[in-house]
């Protein structure tokens, strides 16, 4: 049995999410089992990285899964890239060790946040911004984002209603850089939860709107409660940037 490796880009504007659903055909793991199973004529259980949200992008997502197909990885890439859809992009097809799981054996990931400050639309990237139209206090967001950074329970930063599951993780570094009128975020960390990157990067927003301010960080990780935080940032500017293995 093989276990193959995938690394793919996609644009998700049109796809409901990464993970298959019930009733919900349109999704990225979706389109790939099929076609996987279509070549090698078997059932395929395609396992992601991580499950990005519908309307999520991703640089960088990591897939794997099982065949006793001998098509080479040469050939398993050609033909992906040959019949999946024009926003979805097999970048490269190796071989993994048996043990390999693009997952569970993850220790970094990068998310990137796209924000446009200006009032004018950005008419050919509006697809991958969050056109806030505002300007923002990069100084307090700085301040802000460096509370943020370390091993917490991100409990308050996460849409998980209920969870028996741990809700510690280690933000280890937030960068905040301009691009003229654009302003992105990097989040890299070892594990993010349900929306977590998406409600850091609103609530760093409302930071750098002076609607919170950047001492309140250790009083919102402190409460646990989705409530105290800032509002879940659009879905249209966050991409997965990278996954890191040992």
């Amino acid at each position: 049995m093989r276990n193959i490796k995938l690394v793919l880009q996609y644009d998700g504007t049109r796809y409901s999410g990464w993970q298959s659903q019930e009733h919900e055909e349109n999704t990225i793991q979706g389109r790939l089992t099929a076609l996987l199973e279509r070549m090698t004529g078997e059932r395929i259980h395609l396992m992601g990285s991580g499950r990005t949200d519908a309307g999520v992008h991703a640089l960088g997502q990591v897939a794997n899964f099982k065949t006793e197909s001998e098509l080479t990885c040469g050939k398993l890439q050609d033909a992906l890239n040959r019949y999946l859809p024009e926003d979805i992009a097999v970048l490269s097809v190796e071989e993994a060790e048996p043990r390999f799981h693009s997952r569970l054996n993850a220790v970094r990931k990068t998310y990137r946040y796209r924000i446009w400050t200006s009032p004018v639309h950005n008419v050919f990237e509006r697809k991958y911004l969050y056109e806030l139209g505002q300007d923002l206090d990069e100084s307090a967001m700085e301040e802000a984002a460096a509370l943020l950074c370390g091993t917490h329970d991100f409990r308050a930063f996460s849409s998980y209603r209920r969870t028996k599951k741990s809700t510690v993780r280690t933000l280890e570094q937030v960068v905040i850089e301009r691009k003229g009128a654009e302003l992105c975020l990097e989040f890299t960390g070892n594990g993010f939860l349900y929306h977590m990157v998406r409600i850091l990067a609103g609530t760093l927003i409302e930071v750098g709107l002076h609607k919170k301010s950047a001492e309140e960080m250790k009083e919102i990780l402190a409460s646990l409660d989705r409530e105290k935080a800032g509002f879940t940032a659009p879905a249209q500017g966050l991409c997965l940037v990278n996954v890191e293995y040992l």
